[in-house]
């Protein structure tokens, strides 16, 4: 066995339990009763799966900031995931870049967990398999091209310098970013074989996107550009073959299905209104969704 091959082995054993795919909702803020968090279907019992998170360049020189594009009333009240999905139909800001004693060009990031902390007590972000997703949909805005990134967590990402598999959305600026404007944004549709590390990365652990779902952390998106003020809104996220609108605010049609199904032998087959499934050996718990990923019956199944 080769050193390179070695260390990506050792990379794997390393990182945290990697959980089974599941369903993953499409996050379309245009829909009724959307939550702040996004249901992955690989969250874990910590419930810590799917909520927003954002960085910026600090660590490495940078003075960039991130800002609510609207105004708050009370100021002192934080600008979460709530306060923007109300406000502007997605999670937006305006990415205030700024040098600082950075070489290169400054940036912000901001993204989801897939499964989510360890425990409790330990904040530490955990792998789930991403791959029946097949790859992602977003529905976006943003007056800068920014990088969707495979986040594989603390440890490999370190390793790899950060070079983390990626593809660019490009720019695709809106007028203004508040609700109501539903003509605007763009939607684009990437396979896990599209990310790729980019060209600058030499080092010894190759990692292309088909492995990295496999092993996926988190949902990032990145914008780089040169200082200034750029405005974006992520209107919505989605698996491959998920229900991303065209344009931001326009919401999910109601016969619409919006999750995937993780790899499994059992087959579903619907009769009229009579639902049967063959496959299960012995049995199994059975949950209905509607369009919205409300459950809306379950129930216990025998292997026929």
């Amino acid at each position: 066995m080769n050193k390179k091959n070695a260390l990506a082995i050792a990379l794997w054993a390393a990182s945290s339990t990697t959980f089974a795919a599941g369903q993953f909702v499409t996050w379309n803020c245009a829909d009724d009763n959307i939550t702040e968090n996004i249901q992955t279907g690989l969250g874990n019992e910590t419930e810590t799966s799917g909520y927003w998170f954002d960085y910026r360049d600090d660590n490495d020189g940078g003075e960039s900031a991130f800002i609510c594009p609207f105004t708050i009333d009370p100021p002192f009240i934080y600008c979460s995931a709530g306060i923007m999905i109300e406000e502007c139909g997605g999670f937006c800001g305006t990415a205030d870049l700024a040098k600082g004693s950075m070489t290169s060009s400054p940036y912000i990031g901001f993204g989801f967990n897939i499964v989510g902390e360890k425990s409790s007590t330990d904040p530490t972000p955990l792998a789930g398999d991403a791959s029946t997703w097949g790859g992602l949909c977003v529905t976006y805005s943003s007056d800068a091209d920014l990088k969707l990134e495979l986040g594989l967590g603390p440890v490999v990402d370190s390793t790899i310098n950060y070079a983390n598999p990626s593809v660019t959305l490009p720019a695709a600026k809106a007028p203004n970013m508040l609700r109501g404007n539903t003509n605007h944004g763009n939607k684009v549709v990437v396979s896990w074989s599209d990310f790729k590390q980019p060209s600058w990365y030499d080092g010894s652990v190759k990692i292309d996107g088909e492995t990295a779902a496999k092993q996926l952390v988190a949902v990032k998106f990145k914008l780089q550009a040169d200082p200034g003020r750029y405005n974006f809104n992520i209107c919505a996220v989605g698996p491959k073959d998920g229900t991303c609108p065209e344009k931001c605010g326009i919401p999910t049609p109601p016969e619409a299905i919006k999750v995937t199904r993780g790899t499994s032998a059992v087959s579903a087959v619907l009769n009229g209104r009579m639902l049967g499934f063959t496959g299960i050996k012995t049995s199994a718990t059975v949950e209905v969704m509607n369009s919205l990923g409300q459950v809306v019956t379950k129930g216990a199944i025998n292997n026929a």
